[in-house]
């Protein structure tokens, strides 16, 4: 079978792969479980140089790498160039701090020496999305590969080429074979391939940004090999505005993080729940900044709302906006389907909404966001807190104290106050509930896939001098 990537923006083909077969796909673990037993033992400040030459090829190869990926998923240049520095400061980052994040912690017992040492498990399986083709990678890799492991790589079919690049890329700064490898499948072939890959027993770890759906599966599949997961999956992301909020900052952040990469992002704010009485001046100010939004071909300069990845996503949301129109949400912009080609939909606001409506149900990944009128702050943080999500959430207010307090009533893995919920190398990332379990970047997101090898040592006797059992 074989994969072909589609120009969202035009609804063309681009480019079409053929998937790994099963012979290559052994080759392919062979060859990973080779390079994990060397990269471990390379020395630890050589795998962080590896990481500061991959940065370098990143920021030498970001004209094309940006370009293949507004290609692919649609997203507007410029913001593809963002993410393709993002990616390298990030393997910057890792590089100059992974090596004392692995230093070994020594602990005072009555043993001679008690200490901990981080061991890399080995080979990752890294199941990774389209929305953002390189990060994603990228912040699930850099950490991995400066513990000592190695990645093999299953993309979405979308975003093929994007897996690729980042393979050459790679290659280029000088990693050593298997390091980082690319296994192709089609959407219909992932799941047995998936499978198999997840059960072989030259796979340590494995980790996923995909749907809740998708989690399920693979946790279920790794929890029968007793395989370590991370699991970093859907969100309905809540964004509170407090009546003693800057209400221009806020409108302007709400814009921003709702129908950037044109709202197809796990920690988008999806949930606008504002305090009533400033919602008729926020909603006010909030569209007059959607209405500055241009939709429009992904490598024009002035585009900041480029197409949906794909038309099954176009449709899926379409369907909720019209299901949610249909039981009584107002429409304040948008909810149109633009006659041009390729896969666009309009930035969208609702008001009016109920709980039981799509857009607020279920996950929505486009360009579309209700308005949630709440009485006072505690019901706000009531109605954010009614999802099955728990991954990002935000808090706007004047008062830094009470909205710190307020963060942590909020059932989520991340709360920004004051500001969109983004994804940093320098601190822990990751959800609760249906969003997923277990963290990636900064120390926590390194440690997820490291044996913490604990080693005790006593003098010959034993402790004491003398043998002794213990329970």
């Amino acid at each position: 079978m074989s994969v072909t990537t589609i120009d969202p923006s035009s609804g063309q083909p681009l480019v079409t792969y053929e998937e790994t077969g099963p012979d290559d796909v052994d080759a392919i673990l062979d060859r990973a479980h080779a390079a994990a037993a060397r990269w471990r033992a390379t020395p630890v400040l050589e795998r962080a140089g590896a990481l500061q030459r991959l940065a370098s090829a990143l920021r030498s190869g970001a004209d094309e790498l940006a370009l293949l990926a507004t290609r692919e998923m649609g997203k507007p240049l410029g913001d593809s160039h963002a993410e393709v520095e993002k990616c390298a400061w990030t393997c910057e980052w890792f590089a100059e701090r992974g090596p004392a994040m692995l230093e070994r912690d020594v602990f005072e017992t009555e043993a001679v020496e008690s200490f901990v040492e981080y061991i890399p498990r080995g080979v990752l399986f890294a199941i990774m999305p389209w929305n953002f083709p390189y990060w994603q990678v990228i912040r699930a890799l850099a950490p991995a590969v400066a513990a000592g492991n190695v990645v093999v790589l299953k993309h979405a079919p979308s975003t093929t080429g994007c897996a690729l690049a980042l393979e050459r890329a790679a290659r280029d700064a000088g990693l050593p074979d298997g390091v980082l490898s690319v296994l192709v499948a089609s959407v219909q072939g992932t799941p047995a391939l998936s499978e198999g890959v997840i059960g072989d027993d030259r796979v340590a770890a494995v980790t996923l940004t995909g749907s809740t759906r998708a989690g399920r599966a693979v946790a279920a599949i790794a929890g029968r090999a007793l395989k370590k997961t991370v699991l970093e999956l859907g969100g309905s992301d809540p964004f509170l505005v407090l009546a003693d909020a800057d209400i221009e900052a806020a409108a302007v952040w709400a814009t921003r993080s709702r129908f950037q990469n044109a709202g197809q992002s796990c920690i988008a704010a999806k949930r606008i729940i504002v305090e009533a009485q400033i919602a008729d001046e926020f909603v006010e100010r909030m569209l007059a900044h959607v209405a500055e939004l241009r939709i429009g071909d992904p490598t024009e300069p002035g585009t900041t709302v480029g197409p949906v990845a794909r038309s099954d996503l176009r449709d899926a949301l379409a369907r909720q906006v019209r299901e949610s129109i249909e039981q009584g949400a107002r429409v304040l912009a948008g909810g149109r389907v633009p006659e041009r080609a390729g896969f666009y939909y309009e930035p969208t606001v609702l008001d009016q909404v109920t709980a039981t409506m799509p857009v607020m149900s279920e996950e929505v990944f486009g360009p579309a966001v209700p308005i949630v009128r709440a009485a006072d702050a505690d019901a706000a943080i009531a109605i954010a807190n009614d999802t099955r999500f728990g991954l990002g959430s935000n808090v706007f207010t004047s008062d830094l104290a009470g909205g710190a307090a307020r963060a942590l009533r909020l059932e989520a893995g991340h709360t920004a106050v004051n500001w969109m919920t983004t994804s940093d190398a320098r601190l822990p990332f990751g959800g609760i509930k249906d969003s997923g379990y277990g963290r990636e970047l900064s120390t926590h997101g390194l440690h997820e896939f490291v044996n913490v090898h604990t080693v005790v040592v006593h003098e010959p006797g034993g402790p004491g001098g003398a043998a002794q059992t213990i329970e």
